[in-house]
């Protein structure tokens, strides 16, 4: 089978992951758009967040979507992008790379002892670590059948993106 043409890389995980400084640096690296998941988040699932509530997934619905249209456009413009999203359950990713064969998984993978304190040390961010352990109970990590890799989070930003680059290789 061959790639599609435009590659769409989600990179997922847990809140804390390293979802952004992947994402950015990936992008970077391939000369590609990136986008912030966060920034599809209606106001109402920020403040849910910010005020220590995890999100339902009627909450998350609709951010899903929203999402999966911004990749159905890039894919109709011929743009390979990056964007996050926790994408913690199977049925997320479903809905996020149904009718899209551009989207690629890559999924970050944290010990939770690294998790909580890279939480517990972040500033300028509206998910308090009080949410970490239900984020943690809701992942449902990526499975052989999907489309994309797992890359463990070890040995510096360097290794990581170069481990994520190197995964890339076979989807684009």
């Amino acid at each position: 089978m061959s790639n599609p043409p435009t590659t769409t890389v989600i990179v997922m995980g847990v809140s804390g992951s390293g979802k952004t400084t992947v994402a950015t640096g990936a992008a970077e690296a391939l000369g590609w758009k990136y986008s912030e998941g966060d920034d599809f988040h209606p106001p109402a699932n920020v403040e849910k967040m910010r005020s220590g509530h995890p999100l339902d997934d009627d909450d998350r619905w609709p951010w899903l979507r929203d999402i999966a249209s911004w990749i159905g456009d890039r894919e109709k413009l011929g743009e390979s992008v990056v964007v996050t999203c926790s994408a913690l359950k199977r049925s997320y990713r479903d809905l996020l790379s149904d009718g899209h064969p551009s989207v690629v998984f890559c999924e970050l993978e944290v010990p939770a002892a690294v998790l909580a304190d890279r939480m517990a040390h972040r500033e300028n961010h509206y998910m308090p670590a009080s949410l970490l352990r239900s984020q943690l109970d809701t992942l449902q990590p990526l499975q052989p059948d999907e489309r994309g890799f797992v890359v463990p989070v070890e040995g510096g930003e360097d290794a990581v993106l170069a481990e994520v680059l190197r995964s890339l290789q076979r989807y684009v």
